[in-house]
């Protein structure tokens, strides 16, 4: 596992909820919810990073619970966040910056014709083998 995110800590092995960053982080959503800037809604709850910081904070599912950190906000709350920075993008022009992964095709159909050499010496049959394998695409 990687850092704790902000608004938990950890107790005996398992994720806690920090009340005090807790509520900031609440209030960040509020914050955002209604109009605010992404750094403005942060530093009017108390929290101060940065902006990039706080679009990774804004975007964290551990914060609606999981199976090992419990729920700081309501689904409905991370969901509206979400559709918030969406729009916003959108107006800014900015949904073309998104990163697309680039897609590895791994091809698994494979053929093999005819067997027509037999090799004593394993290594050899199958160097034959492999060479004559064809890949369908």
């Amino acid at each position: 596992m990687g850092h704790t995110p902000y608004g938990y800590i950890i107790e005996n092995g398992k994720a806690v909820i920090d009340e005090t960053a807790a509520e900031k982080l609440r209030k960040l959503f509020d914050n955002y919810l209604n109009g605010m800037s992404l750094q403005t809604a942060a530093k009017a709850a108390g929290i101060k990073t940065y902006h990039g910081t706080v679009k990774r904070i804004i975007t964290t599912k551990h914060y609606i619970g999981d199976e090992f950190y419990p729920a700081l906000i309501d689904e409905v709350t991370f969901d509206k966040a979400q559709e918030e920075l969406y729009k916003r993008a959108a107006a800014l022009g900015r949904l073309n910056m998104t990163v697309k992964k680039h897609q590895i095709e791994v091809h698994t159909r494979f053929s093999i014709p005819d067997i027509r050499e037999q090799f004593n010496n394993p290594k050899q049959q199958a160097e034959y083998l492999y060479s004559i394998i064809e890949c369908e695409v």
